[in-house]
């Protein structure tokens, strides 16, 4: 059964470049409504722990890294049909293959520095937006 939520975490390099306001725009403007909301900084630990399905990927330490070497933005957001449309919106994990207008195309440098997450199923939505957020965080 499909929630109409989704997950994101605007990733260390857009936060860095200055992209947090134009993409929260871009959310909110694709019709999503912000349920929670957090600026906050991974530790190594959390970074691998969020990351822990990837652990045996040869890319594992390279992502956590990445992932805990600035400030992210975390968001649970809603809409109907959340996660497909969601992934829609922020586009091929690989910029350069990102349909034009859509997040990673605009904001993302490279696959590894790609902008932004967004979950891939209402599983991973749950799980990823408790990791982030109690139940008096969501509004």
């Amino acid at each position: 059964m499909s929630t109409n939520r989704t997950f994101t975490m605007i990733k260390p390099d857009a936060v860095a470049n200055g992209h947090i306001g134009s993409i929260v725009n871009d959310i909110t403007k694709a019709g999503f409504k912000i349920i929670a909301l957090k600026y906050t900084k991974l530790s190594a630990e959390k970074a691998g722990e969020f990351y822990a399905v990837h652990k045996e990927r040869p890319f594992y330490n390279d992502l956590v890294s990445f992932m805990s070497s600035g400030p992210i933005v975390a968001a649970i957001l809603e809409k109907d049909n959340a996660i497909e449309e969601f992934r829609n919106l922020i586009g091929a994990t690989n910029p350069a293959e990102a349909a034009e207008g859509t997040i990673r195309q605009k904001y993302a440098k490279s696959i590894d520095a790609n902008a932004i997450h967004g979950s891939d199923s209402d599983e991973n939505a749950q799980i990823e937006g408790d990791f982030f957020f109690a139940a008096n965080e969501r509004f």
